[in-house]
């Protein structure tokens, strides 16, 4: 039985997935709807044969603004919430889906990603933000600690000191002090959004998926590995891309002096 989505839109074209979250009245904040719509689209994009990549953004003023407060429903006197259920059911899976998915994983941050919405933000491959865009971990105003990955991805990113300030200070990140910091790729113009997109699009659905895939791999494992293991990587992956159709394809356009048509195989 077909899903169908309540809180995100989703569209897939060209090989090319395009997830929206889609609460703009909310900033997007996460609810248990939202998260079950995620849940049914990323089951989608992993059984495509054609996956060649993702792009995920938000509806309106805000990318998205963490996890929806007014789900969590009042207590009884003396009884106390158990925040992990959140995280094991939902986040974890969310975040761990979205760096396992194999193919690029492209965020275009709208506006305003704060607490787990730039988690799951900065957890995609590539990540690029509107200028007016602003990345917040205000966990600590309301004394908790970042999750869904974001004691993680900071301080990978951008250092001990930046990660440690932006967590405990809940400071906003603008996007331009993001892009300098090396937190996103790319701060964008506002009135530039739509057209990243289709950009975006059309190179992930005409690009070397093979080679993205294996790129994507080769980047991540390469916290793990020693030098000599990462090039052992690199030459076992470089052979097999040689034998690919899209590297005859990339060889024969550059001979001919014309765009490569890559076939993704």
């Amino acid at each position: 039985m077909a899903h169908t989505y309540q809180h995100i839109t989703f569209d897939y074209t060209d090989g090319v997935g395009r997830i929206v979250l889609n609460r703009p009245d909310t900033l997007n904040s996460f609810t248990q709807i939202m998260h079950d719509d995620l849940k049914a689209a990323l089951s989608f994009l992993e059984a495509q044969d054609d996956l060649r990549g993702l792009i995920l953004t938000g509806a309106g003023r805000g990318f998205c603004a963490g996890q929806d407060l007014s789900e969590r429903k009042p207590l009884p006197a003396g009884e106390k919430r158990d925040l992990a259920e959140g995280i094991e059911k939902n986040y974890r899976s969310l975040v761990l889906r979205l760096r396992a998915l194999p193919a690029p994983t492209v965020c275009i941050v709208n506006g305003v990603a704060a607490g787990a919405g730039a988690s799951v933000a900065l957890v995609c491959d590539v990540v690029m933000a509107v200028k007016s865009s602003r990345f917040i971990q205000a966990f600590a105003r309301i004394g908790l600690m970042p999750d869904a990955g974001g004691t993680y991805i900071w301080p990978r990113m951008v250092g001990t000191q930046r990660a440690m300030g932006a967590a405990l200070f809940g400071e906003p990140v603008s996007a331009e002090k993001a892009e300098a910091w090396g937190l996103i790729w790319r701060c964008i113009p506002d009135e530039e959004l739509g057209a990243t997109i289709e950009s975006v699009q059309a190179w992930l659905a005409n690009g070397a998926t093979r080679a993205f895939a294996a790129t994507k791999h080769a980047i991540y494992a390469s916290g793990d590995n020693s030098l000599e293991e990462q090039i052992n990587l690199e030459r076992d992956y470089q052979r097999d891309l040689g034998y690919s159709d899209d590297y005859q394809e990339g060889m024969t356009a550059f001979r001919e002096k014309r765009p490569p048509r890559f076939s993704g195989q």
